[in-house]
């Protein structure tokens, strides 16, 4: 297949055969694993790569920022590039930079070094991101590209989980840049599978746009980080001037964008009513779940006096449960209305939410763990129904636009939510987690709304 003369002699019609099937979701995984390790598990070493690095705690949280900043500004330019060029070589392209870069940051010695190596990085783990979903399509055979999406989705959950709990046991064993070498033989292997298994798809051969690419990551550093801002009452002034600059080159971007016959953020994929409705779900959905994933261990570490490791095992149940669910609502997915399961998977969300919130003074263990459950029974339900609603309500030469905007709009859900927790904390103190729960609650209703409205009358 990599060796096809043309962009749509050798693209694949209904998905590939079982075997080739299976070894190209293998190299997906591993890498889409690899990704979203490496946005969570630098967090639990950052106090040791300070001390390390002889640097302040404050100024190490670069190490994590700049990671997350180039993944998010990153994402729409290369989803683009991945309908002009192929998204087999977009994401090959970020798996090989992603898999360097890691080595680099294993051998930084000083914070700047890091610093840009975690950027490179993060430019890597945008291509790998950016086009997943569009590649899954391509894949799958039509009818069972729900089972795809919901592969996805379990891989993606458990990658989350498992995030502190790799770093611990790597940092019980060796020092932290063993972190990121444990990526340069796995990369290798992805890699190779990568090029040998991955589908050849549709090329546009349009330009590339260079400047809406740089305007998109102007928009989103801006945004990022004056929502990180708004949490700290000495930078809030700060935080709103770099929030009203977003607001003003995001005006100009989309102005810009509406005017182009091949728009780099895909505006005509927004006009499509169920694409539209599939994009708010999402943002609901994941801001949501992030509102809650940071307001609760201080509920449980400030309030209920527990240990981190005890705040750690309560946490587990959420993700544990949309790993068990994920698979079978990917299944689902394909004999019954995607809009419907979605609905009803984010009406349990908020119930289990609202449960939390109500919680007695002094839970039992058991309490919160079943309520736990069913936020993350709702959540998967959700999930992978919605992806698939996103990736096949787009056309499939702009699989790349789709699937970016998934990606996007994950992480912007995921920073809002970080945001209105640190807003809501800074007014409230001690009464801020159930405000943050009772506010979630009522997000993924606002989801659930959203995503009924796509059923099929």
């Amino acid at each position: 297949m990599t060796g096809a003369a043309g962009p749509v002699a050798a693209e694949v019609a209904d998905g590939l055969p079982g075997r080739e099937r299976l070894w190209a979701m293998l190299a997906v995984g591993i890498a889409m694993s690899m990704a979203v390790l490496d946005g969570a598990i630098v967090n639990v070493a950052l106090p040791v790569m300070a001390k390390d690095l002889e640097v302040s705690p404050g100024a190490a949280i670069f190490v994590t920022n700049g990671y997350q900043l180039a993944v998010t500004a990153a994402l729409l330019p290369l989803s683009s590039l991945g309908d002009i060029l192929g998204y087999k070589r977009v994401y090959c392209t970020g798996l090989a930079l992603f898999t360097a870069a890691s080595l680099a940051c294993a051998f930084a010695g000083s914070l700047p070094v890091l610093v840009a190596a975690r950027i490179v990085q993060g430019l890597g783990a945008a291509g790998i991101m950016s086009v997943n979903i569009a590649l899954v399509r391509f894949i799958y055979p039509h009818r069972m590209i729900g089972r795809g999406v919901g592969t996805m989705a379990l891989i993606v959950a458990i990658a989350s989980a498992a995030g502190p709990s790799v770093a611990a046991a790597v940092l019980s064993v060796a020092s932290w840049p063993w972190l990121f070498l444990v990526n340069v033989p796995l990369g290798l292997v992805a890699l190779t599978l990568a090029t040998r298994t991955l589908p050849v798809t549709h090329r546009s051969g349009a330009r590339f746009d260079g400047l809406s690419a740089l305007l998109n990551a102007l928009v989103f550093c801006l945004l990022i980080t004056g929502v990180d801002g708004l949490g700290e009452p000495e930078r809030r002034g700060t935080a709103m001037a770099l929030l009203a600059a977003a607001g003003l080159v995001g005006t100009a971007f989309v102005w810009m964008q509406v005017r182009l016959p091949a728009p780099l953020l895909p505006i005509d994929l927004l006009r499509i009513r169920v694409f539209a409705l599939s994009m708010v779900s999402s943002v609901c959905s994941f801001s949501a779940q992030m509102m809650a994933y940071v307001a609760l261990p201080f509920y449980f570490q400030d309030v209920l006096h527990l240990t981190s490791t005890q705040t750690g095992l309560l946490m587990t149940p959420w993700p544990i449960a949309i790993a068990v669910i994920a698979p079978f609502a990917g299944r689902m997915a394909d004999r019954y209305p995607p809009g419907l399961l979605g609905g009803i998977g984010l009406v349990a969300l908020s119930a289990g939410l609202a449960l939390m919130a109500s919680l007695p003074a002094d839970p039992s263990p058991l309490a919160i763990a079943w309520r736990l459950t069913l936020c993350g029974l709702g959540f998967g339900l959700f999930q992978s129904p919605n992806n698939k609603m996103i990736i096949t309500s787009a056309p499939r030469e702009r699989s790349g636009g789709a699937s970016g905007m998934q990606s996007t709009a994950r992480l912007l859900g995921q920073s809002l939510g970080a945001a209105v927790v640190a807003v809501i904390f800074g007014a409230l103190h001690a009464h801020g987690t159930t405000t943050v729960l009772w506010l979630a609650s009522g997000l993924a209703l606002a989801g659930s709304v959203a995503s009924g409205l796509r059923v099929p009358r």
